[in-house]
């Protein structure tokens, strides 16, 4: 059933998330912040669109269920701007943020170690995080400390590239770590992993 004008009326129309602004802004009197962020104290609105005029800035209510309403003088189209610019590159890197798998068995030879270590070297320098899988066949899985073993190893060998993000945890017939790349500036991080409890293996083949 479509909504009638007066029905609209009466729910008050669509909320918006804009804040009010300038002569929006109905209220008596405001406290009002500067455009330094310095107080500039409890004044009648007409007083602070004065100011705002006067500083050729727009009066933003940033806070409307204080008493009396927060105000701050800033250019508003400016910081519009800027916070859709902040949110764009939010979203930007969030969408960057990729997961490699890297997939090794608990007694890998050395060749074979140093390539998939090469692997997980380049994936942190591109600012990918990898998850790391050790891969228990038959026997092997009564030998849990062997895949420790080696993702402690790897841990210590990328210290320089990535920090153990997820300790070496259980998962079924495999043991997997997750490891990401230090922030740019970032102190390196201590990577020693710390050991997990003994799982309980499962039925040997």
């Amino acid at each position: 059933m479509p909504r009638t004008r007066s029905t609209r009326r009466l729910l008050g129309g669509p909320i918006s998330s804009e804040p009010r602004i300038n002569d929006r802004i109905r209220v008596p009197e405001v406290r009002l912040v500067g455009p330094e962020g310095e107080q500039v104290g409890i004044v009648p609105i007409g007083k602070a669109l004065e100011l705002a005029a006067e500083s050729d800035l727009d009066l933003v209510e940033v806070a409307p269920m204080a008493r009396p309403p927060v105000c701050k003088l800033m250019d508003y189209g400016k910081f519009k701007y800027e916070s859709a610019q902040k949110a764009r590159e939010a979203r930007r890197n969030q969408a960057l943020t990729v997961i490699k798998e890297m997939k090794l068995r608990p007694k890998i030879d050395s060749h074979d170690y140093e390539t998939k270590k090469g692997h997980v070297e380049r994936f942190l320098k591109q600012g990918d995080k990898v998850k790391v899988t050790i891969m228990f066949r038959g026997r092997e899985q009564s030998r849990p400390e062997l895949g420790f073993r080696l993702l402690q190893r790897l841990a210590e060998d990328i210290g320089e590239l990535g920090f153990v993000e997820s300790s070496p945890k259980q998962d079924g017939r495999n043991m997997v770590m997750v490891v990401a790349p230090h922030r740019a500036g970032a102190s390196t991080r201590a990577t020693r992993v710390p050991r997990p409890a003994e799982p309980q293996p499962d039925a040997v083949e």
